[in-house]
């Protein structure tokens, strides 16, 4: 009786009889397998032109919007500079221009500037205002607040909030110099000179 359990089996590739199979070996997953890495080339790539395309898209139209708002804001500044100049769009059939009527003159000629610091502040802890950003370039970078300071006086008013603050800035005149008293995060109390600007 033969003993099957202590036969040595062969190795894969060469048939049992010790000899080898001829030709080459078929690997019948290798092409299914290339096909999947193709497909999945081909997708990535038409995802990633999706994607560059969209974001060129939103960009076109993200600086379409901001040069319509620009235009019509430019728009706006050349009817108040100019009220009584402009004439009816079109012309009558017989090719006559069409008679200008004078727009009346507006009440205020232009609303009064207001001050402004280029600052972004929030309320403060206990008392005063709390930097939490600094326009650069600006009237408040200029005269040296950082981000953290927090403001205690602007001129002769007291700030306790940041509302305070609006209102002693919105008092204010561009272009003429107020004191500052700061609180700096370090702790040190410093007097500042700000100019405050110009906002339209």
């Amino acid at each position: 009786m033969e003993q099957t359990a202590l036969r040595p089996k062969p190795m894969p590739g060469r048939e049992p009889g010790g000899g080898e199979r001829g030709g080459p070996v078929r690997r019948p997953h290798a092409a299914r397998r290339r096909g999947r890495r193709i497909t999945t080339l081909l997708l990535g790539f038409f995802a990633a032109t999706v994607l560059v395309l969209a974001g060129v898209g939103l960009g076109t139209v993200g600086a379409t919007v901001i040069g319509m708002s620009k235009l019509a804001e430019m728009q706006k500044l050349a009817a108040r500079a100019a009220p009584g100049t402009k004439s009816a769009p079109g012309t009558p059939a017989s090719g006559t221009p069409a008679p200008v009527t004078p727009s009346p003159a507006p009440a205020a000629s232009a609303p009064p500037a207001r001050a402004a610091l280029g600052v972004e502040a929030v309320d403060a802890g206990k008392a005063g205002a709390e930097i939490v950003a600094v326009h650069v370039p600006g009237p408040g970078y200029t005269a040296g607040l950082v981000r953290g300071d927090v403001l205690l006086t602007f001129g002769a008013t007291r700030i306790d909030s940041a509302n305070d603050l609006v209102r002693a800035v919105g008092k204010a005149e561009p272009g003429k110099e107020v004191k500052l008293t700061v609180l700096h995060r370090g702790g040190g109390y410093q007097q500042l000179t700000v100019v405050p600007g110009v906002v339209l």
